[in-house]
């Protein structure tokens, strides 16, 4: 399965008219997760070969604009390259973010009288008290939800730290599993590791030609790991025919932050096959870096 990573903006908070504000699409076969979604992403998507009608899941490291302004225009977008069919059964796009996420968009969406061709989910993540200075505990007191569900709008989860792990787990499926843990910014902020599961090693075809196999099923139920008979009584284990096993792939990339919280980050991102960190100034500029909540190079 192919993995690749673009980068429509890494501009921060002053993008230019050739860096954009942040926001990063990472893509698997058949879907785009986006990562962060700041002022103008549609148009940059619009000049990749992305597509934005493939985006099925959006993560929101945290509620400052450079990094969430974008989102209500996005969906609005997505929207207009929707099939309006009516009884075509419409996928959810479920949206993950800190806790404030889902007021900001019913407020945005229904102020402009948006509608949308497809329904949406917001799953939020309780932040923690240790996870921002004075001003990121003023805004977390003011995000308390407030009026009805947006028209599109699915009921989304409220997803808590899990203390054991010291990290979110924000959903499994048979491909990979995805969390999230703490950063120290002047709002809560939060980075992503999606882990891919292990894959089943190559098929040793030669292997299986000599026992009499050809091309079919058979070779695919011994990849998904079934245990086979033949017409003669041989059983074939899937252990047999199948290479070593490929280590599932790890990508982790992190919202903005002058620090990490706990030890779930280090463990989480050890290993990673790709690591996206924010270094918003240079070494020189130090002390206003962690006065803002912010990495140097």
């Amino acid at each position: 399965m192919t993995m690749d990573m673009t980068f429509l903006g890494t501009g921060s908070a002053y993008p230019s008219p050739h860096r954009g504000a942040s926001a990063l699409v990472l893509r698997t076969e058949g879907e785009c997760w986006l990562f962060d979604c700041g002022e103008g992403t549609q148009t940059q998507l619009m000049r990749s070969q992305l597509r934005a009608g493939r985006i099925t899941k959006v993560f929101i490291s945290h509620l400052h604009g450079d990094h969430l302004f974008g989102l209500p225009g996005l969906l609005c977008t997505v929207s207009l390259n929707t099939n309006p069919d009516p009884e075509k059964n419409l996928n959810c796009v479920d949206i993950y973010g800190p806790r404030g996420l889902r007021h900001f968009l019913r407020v945005t969406l229904g102020l402009s009288g948006s509608q949308l061709l497809f329904p949406y989910a917001v799953h939020e993540l309780e932040p923690t008290p240790e996870q921002s200075p004075e001003e990121g505990q003023l805004s977390l007191e003011m995000t308390a939800e407030c009026g009805p569900l947006h028209p599109q709008e699915r009921p989304g989860r409220t997803i808590s730290l899990d203390v054991s792990s010291d990290c979110y787990l924000l959903f499994e499926d048979k491909k990979f599993v995805v969390k999230a843990f703490r950063l120290f910014h002047r709002v809560p902020s939060f980075g992503f590791c999606i882990q891919e599961h292990d894959r089943p090693g190559r098929l040793k075809t030669e292997l299986l030609k000599e026992l009499g196999l050809k091309p079919g099923p058979l070779y695919g139920r011994l990849k998904a790991g079934e245990t086979i008979t033949l017409e003669s009584g041989r059983v074939v284990l899937p252990s047999e025919v199948l290479e070593e096993t490929i280590p599932g792939r790890k990508v982790c990339i992190l919202g903005d932050c002058s620090s990490v919280l706990g030890e779930g980050p280090l463990s989480l991102c050890r290993g990673a096959d790709i690591l996206v960190h924010e270094a918003t100034l240079g070494n020189d500029h130090r002390e206003k870096a962690v006065d803002h909540g912010h990495s140097t190079a």
